[in-house]
């Protein structure tokens, strides 16, 4: 981290700083450039921050230029899953001080539209998500190597959680939130549809959450490997086990609660047949337009809901993560330097070979002007 040194000896001005990020140009054209960083606000304070993780979305961004109907309309920096150390804050902020390690929440809702006052904040109408392309300017990400951001954000790491760990809390909120969506889990028999970094946090908080069994399914061994490591009691390869669908729908179904993370029509077909009467769903996977068995949600009265990013799951993830009652070791392939940001992207893109990469902004410094 350097200063623009004509700033630096200003009297009465705050030093600036320059910091490197990531940016999506177009699809396939990523590039590491030199940007203002800002100095904190009211309320804002500076994280230097030390990794993050390339999620879905990203790689959206990357092979694609988005997702849906979003597309990047300019530049964009990417990312949203980071964490790192404070190094300045605004005078009016008691919640960190200088040296505190933290977790970055990328989640900014406004505050003030009717959903956000209605505890929903998740819905928020204003939202400001860190690394999205769904407004117009773009919400810059936070794949930088310093970011002012509000203090409110940050959630402090305990001493001796590695900041790869911390990283991952944002993926794992959103796991927790789709237990809560899914109610009480105590003694309940569970199934993971699609073992990608969500569905397999969302193995881990079920455990956490008390179920009594979790049946982690997918269609590689690399991904269940992972998703057994991180307590999935049964795994199953849909690819190589055509007829795992017959066994758990005998005498209308063995589960109790699905967590479909795939956003696959067939996966949530399958998994409808093997889920018990009154069970839940929780879709957390985004995919196309889908269409579902109607009969047989009717026949068997199951509740199917939905569940979309988070809000106080954030800092209980970081709790979680402090408390050790979750290992993040399993979930982590790799951490790559910014300079070989290409090579990260390429490898996260392969699932037979990666579960979550990282990037290393550590060794990241920002230049003078």
């Amino acid at each position: 981290m350097t200063t623009n040194e004509s700033n630096a000896g200003d009297a009465g001005r705050p030093l600036r700083l320059h910091c490197l990020c990531l940016l999506i140009e177009a699809p396939q054209r990523l590039r590491v450039a030199e940007r203002d960083a800002g100095v904190p606000g009211p309320g804002e304070v500076l994280v230097q921050v030390g990794y993050g993780g390339i999620c879905g979305s990203d790689l959206h961004y990357f092979h694609a230029g988005g997702f849906g109907t979003v597309r990047i309309k300019r530049p964009m920096i990417l990312g949203h899953e980071v964490a790192g150390v404070v190094k300045a804050v605004a005078p009016d902020v008691t919640r960190v001080e200088p040296g505190d390690r933290v977790a970055v929440n990328p989640s900014r809702p406004c505050g003030a539209c009717k959903y956000c006052f209605e505890g929903l904040p998740n819905q928020c109408l204003d939202m400001r998500f860190y690394g999205s392309a769904m407004r117009d300017p773009h919400v810059e990400g936070a794949f930088r190597n310093l970011l002012v951001c509000d203090a409110v954000q940050c959630e402090p790491v305990a001493a001796g959680v590695p900041l790869q760990h911390a990283a991952l809390a944002e993926p794992f909120s959103v796991a927790l939130h789709g237990v809560q969506r899914a109610g009480a889990l105590l003694g309940k028999r569970v199934l993971v549809s699609g073992c990608g970094p969500i569905g397999t946090l969302a193995v881990a908080a079920a455990r956490i959450h008390g179920a009594a069994e979790v049946t982690a399914v997918d269609l590689t061994d690399e991904t269940l490997a992972v998703a057994r490591a991180m307590g999935a009691q049964v795994t199953i390869n849909v690819a190589s086990d055509a007829r795992w669908v017959g066994r758990y729908s005998a005498d209308k179904g063995h589960f109790d609660v699905m967590f479909e993370c795939s956003g696959n029509e067939r996966a949530l077909r399958a998994g409808l047949e093997t889920m018990r009467p009154r069970g839940t769903v929780v879709q957390l996977g985004l995919g196309g337009d889908v269409s579902v068995p109607q009969n047989l949600i009717v026949a068997k009265e199951l509740s199917l809901v939905g569940s979309f990013r988070f809000h106080a799951e954030f800092a209980l993830a970081v709790r979680l993560i402090n408390e050790g009652r979750i290992d993040m070791r399993p979930m982590i392939t790799a951490a790559f330097p910014l300079s070989r940001a290409r090579e990260a992207f390429e490898l996260a893109s392969d699932r037979k070979r990666a579960m979550k990469v990282l990037l290393d902004f550590e060794a990241a410094a920002a230049q003078p002007s």
